[in-house]
């Protein structure tokens, strides 16, 4: 696939992303932090469901310097599990959308599949298991086409209060 220009949007249409870059892959994560996080946005007044039928949460993963935001981004908060945790989920708060998964410590961000408009760059991202060592060496091979990295996620800034 050729680089492509993936834009998204919450819900109602206020906050909007623009992300330049072919995704580097798409897989469903399982673990307990995903779950939870799913269950406590899902409760949010008028938020559609996370989880899959599993309970797990789909992403498309993109590099991190390739994200920004184009409107709204007064509506984007970020809420952690705990206060150590290295990942933030940023939720526009507008509609309560739950719009992606920032590892601060990694060079990608985890996006949730249903903001993006064009559903093709879905179907089309490469399918990884987060088990298998290919989903790291698809890590390690993105990390390097960026010189090796650690961009940080700039235009969100403030706390989900709701939670």
């Amino acid at each position: 696939m050729s680089e492509v220009t993936a834009n998204a949007h919450c819900r109602c249409g206020k906050v909007e992303l623009e992300i330049d870059a072919d995704p580097i892959l798409k897989t469903v994560c399982n673990c307990g932090s995903c779950r939870q996080a799913a269950h406590i946005f899902e409760q949010l007044p008028g938020a559609e469901p996370i989880a899959g039928e599993n309970g797990g949460v789909p992403y498309i993963l993109f590099r991190k310097d390739a994200i920004r935001c184009t409107a709204g981004q007064d509506h984007l908060r970020d809420h952690r599990l705990t206060e150590s945790s290295p990942t933030r989920r940023i939720v526009a708060t507008c509609c309560n959308t739950f719009m992606f998964l920032d590892f601060t410590k990694g060079h990608w961000v985890s996006v949730f599949p249903p903001i993006l408009d064009d559903q093709a760059i879905v179907e089309q991202a490469p399918v990884k298991d987060r088990q298998s060592p290919m989903f790291i060496l698809t890590l390690l091979t993105a990390w390097a086409g960026m010189g090796f990295r650690m961009p940080k996620i700039q235009f969100v800034k403030g706390k989900l209060e709701s939670v």
